[in-house]
């Protein structure tokens, strides 16, 4: 087989940046980047990862990493976050918690997750108080947020396997940021809204079975370097067992690149979209389900069609 070189061209897929934007006062999810998803009502809102330093490529692979608290600090003003009840990493590799305690810390909110997203809190200085480890598949509430948060596991293949089990300080390796406990995440709002959170592409049989989410957000990065086989089975173990009638695809974006410059897909090496489309795009039409992908800093509902924003690709 040929090593495809470049990337995915996100032009060839605008027609799927649809997710229509959210009017005042309704229930609206922004994406930004990865698997960061901000879940606002207007008077109370929830954070997956909170990931916003996306040290570059040089940094990860050869240097100590940090979060980046001026990229921080500018990210949560430009999103419009505030104050939020909770942050929760779907795994505790670094493209997903390395920001989560700093994030809690400057919101007010609790840090929600597995034991080794509890060390990186810990690492971080955040009283025990505000660390919450969650109990797989029991609800817990937030505010309006009934969360639950079932074990799943992460795609193939997971490079920072393991647990963390000791406080994580930062500057550390990368590898340090050892992937812990993945979940599926499920949300259900009081206005009876629901959504599946899957912030990686791996899957547990039988795990979502009885649970229910009108839509899913479905982390598709490493999805494409997988058989057709494995993906029909992680639509299956996500999407069909949950119901969701709209799914809109996460984790597709290249990390290493700040959220000051648009999103492209991750290069070919280490992912192909495109093959990941093939397959989700057949799957979505005969289960007459809306695939759609999120526009970056956008409001949007996924539970309403109509307007959608200008994709920034």
């Amino acid at each position: 087989m040929r090593l495809k070189l470049g990337r995915p061209d996100l032009a060839q897929y605008v027609d799927r940046f649809d997710v229509p934007v959210a009017g005042e006062g309704d229930l609206s999810v922004t994406f930004l980047g990865v698997a960061t998803l901000h879940v606002d009502d207007g008077s109370s809102a929830i954070l997956t990862d909170g990931f916003f330093s996306r040290p570059g490529l040089f940094d990860v692979g050869v240097r100590r990493i940090s979060p980046n608290l001026a990229r921080i600090e500018a990210c949560l003003e430009r999103a419009g976050i505030g104050r939020l009840e909770a942050v929760l990493p779907v795994h505790t590799h670094f493209d997903h918690a390395l920001d989560s305690a700093v994030v809690a810390d400057r919101t007010g909110a609790m840090l929600v997750g597995g034991a080794s997203a509890a060390q990186i809190g810990a690492g971080h200085g955040l009283a025990p108080e505000r660390i919450r480890v969650a109990e797989p598949g029991q609800p817990m509430s937030f505010g309006p947020y009934e969360i639950t948060m079932i074990e799943s596991e992460h795609c193939p293949p997971d490079r920072f396997p393991g647990v963390i089990d000791e406080p994580l300080t930062p500057p550390a390796k990368a590898s340090a940021y050892r992937c812990g406990e993945a979940w599926s995440i499920v949300v259900r709002h009081t206005s009876g809204r629901s959504l599946l959170i899957q912030g990686s592409a791996g899957y547990v049989e039988g795990a979502l079975t009885g649970e229910e989410a009108d839509v899913a957000y479905l982390g598709v990065g490493q999805l494409g370097i997988q058989s057709d086989d494995y993906i029909e089975t992680y639509w299956r173990e996500t999407v069909r067992a949950t119901g969701a009638r709209h799914v809109v695809l996460i984790h597709w974006d290249d990390f290493f690149r700040p959220l000051t410059r648009p999103l492209r897909a991750l290069p070919f090496a280490g992912d192909d979209l495109d093959h990941t489309m093939r397959v989700l795009t057949g799957l979505a039409d005969a289960d007459g389900v809306r695939l759609s992908f999120p526009t970056v800093w956008s409001r949007e509902n996924p539970w309403e069609h109509g307007r959608s924003a200008a994709p920034d690709a």
